[in-house]
């Protein structure tokens, strides 16, 4: 729709203010991984499950995971990234990702594991074994899969959109 305003010489500013907000939106999600991380990832492996915009899909248009990848790897994360689908069409468009075969091996070593999509495949992961395929629990949930309680239970600190960060004793 933008782009046609544009193309046409007709801005729509409130289109364009909207698009610029969701942007700003994305990145912030990137911030708050950092935040969880206690204020650097840099160096720190950071594992993100769902590249796609959303699930059931391969689509990359508009993903959340661009914006919020460049975040990661502007601050310093090396990101390894694992997507049911969407791994073939993410390859082109984001060159310095490593891209591994499931979630577990996602997780391998990980200072961080990022939920970035909803795939019904990572609402039933074990979460015993990835916490201990990990190097640091620190689970960020962008999509609110988890309940906070379950996933604090299993040794993880936990991050949830809409939800504190959790104090260092957590």
């Amino acid at each position: 729709l933008v782009k046609t305003a544009q193309d046409a010489g007709s801005p729509v500013r409130l289109v364009e203010t909207v698009v610029a907000v969701n942007d700003q939106r994305k990145r912030a999600m990137a911030r708050k991984v950092v935040a969880a991380c206690g204020g650097s990832v840099r160096g720190r492996r950071v594992a993100v499950l769902g590249l796609t915009f959303k699930p059931n899909t391969d689509d990359m248009r508009e993903a959340p995971s661009l914006a919020i990848i460049a975040g990661l790897q502007d601050a310093g994360a090396r990101v390894v990234a694992y997507d049911p689908e969407g791994m073939e069409q993410a390859r082109p468009l984001l060159r310095e990702v490593e891209y591994a075969s499931d979630p577990y091996a996602c997780a391998q070593g990980a200072h961080a594991l990022v939920i970035v999509t909803e795939w019904d495949a990572f609402r039933a992961l074990d979460l015993r074994r990835l916490r201990a395929a990990m190097a640091e629990p620190i689970l960020v949930d962008l999509r609110n899969v988890y309940r906070q309680d379950d996933v604090r239970r299993h040794g993880f600190k936990y991050t949830g959109v809409g939800r504190a960060i959790p104090s260092r004793e957590s």
